[in-house]
């Protein structure tokens, strides 16, 4: 479904980000983007969904291929059509707007109204506490209340290509694991695709099916999402866990000893 081969971005024509980005996303799967800050997760979804022109970005080369047409560098509106849609970091919700009107507003491309009814009720059996605050002003909601409420919207544009970016940030534990559960099931129900950007490695694993772990905007590592969370230097370095399953402390890791591939 998704291609990207080898693809280069750069920020105010000075500041390469990208540096040679190869992943693939098959039809129905959901894939795992994983690394730390400043690796270039975000940027990759942005190439994507054609959102780097807002940020004076560009890809330079390589190219992004989804159902065998070029989209790079397209028009963010083009790509969005298209069935791609972007679940930014942050939770950009319209917050003067009320729930169900945030909701409506991921239905702007769609004109049958019984289509989006139907998808209305579907993102409330998904999340039955928008349903129960679809009435309130969306920015009166809290964080995690927030965060459904901008997957839901995304899931009522009918996505094919679903790109999720740090859905677990600032969430407590339990509340992830209910939003990723949710993202799995919709995965199963509609057979959208998902690209899933997470720093917790741990959560973005256990509903992926693979995994590509990025540093310094390039993908150093990528495997299956069982054969990830095997992986020594992915259980040491990103989810701090030792050989016996003992929590590490990053001050404590002295030497990063990374495969030899990881530095190819």
């Amino acid at each position: 479904m998704l291609v990207l081969n080898n693809i280069e971005v750069i920020y105010s024509d000075v500041i390469q980000v990208l540096k040679g980005v190869s992943l693939e996303v098959q039809d129905g799967a959901i894939v795992a983007l994983l690394g730390g800050n400043g690796a270039g997760k975000s940027t990759v979804l942005k190439s994507i969904s054609g959102l780097l022109d807002t940020e004076m970005g560009k890809v330079t080369s390589g190219s992004i291929t989804y159902n065998d047409k070029r989209i790079e560098n397209q028009n963010p509106e083009k790509v969005a059509r298209m069935g791609i849609l972007q679940v930014k970091e942050g939770r950009a919700i319209f917050e003067h707007l009320t729930v169900e009107d945030n909701l409506l507003v991921g239905a702007a491309t769609r004109t049958n109204m019984a289509d989006i009814k139907q998808d209305m009720v579907m993102v409330y059996d998904y999340f039955p506490r928008l349903k129960d605050l679809r009435s309130r002003i969306s920015g009166y909601l809290s964080g995690g209340e927030q965060q459904m409420l901008v997957v839901g919207r995304a899931m009522m544009g009918q996505p094919k290509l679903m790109l999720l970016d740090e859905a677990s940030l600032g969430l407590s534990p339990l509340l992830v694991e209910e939003i990723f559960d949710i993202i799995k099931k919709f995965n199963q129900d509609s057979k959208t695709s998902i690209l899933v950007v997470e720093q917790n490695v741990r959560v973005a694993l256990s509903v992926a099916s693979h995994g590509y772990v990025m540093e310094n905007g390039r993908v150093v590592f990528d495997d299956t999402a069982e054969k990830l969370m095997e992986n020594e230097d992915v259980r040491e370095f990103y989810m701090g866990l030792g050989e016996l399953g003992n929590r590490k402390s990053y001050r404590d890791v002295k030497h990063y000893k990374r495969r030899k591939r990881w530095l190819g």
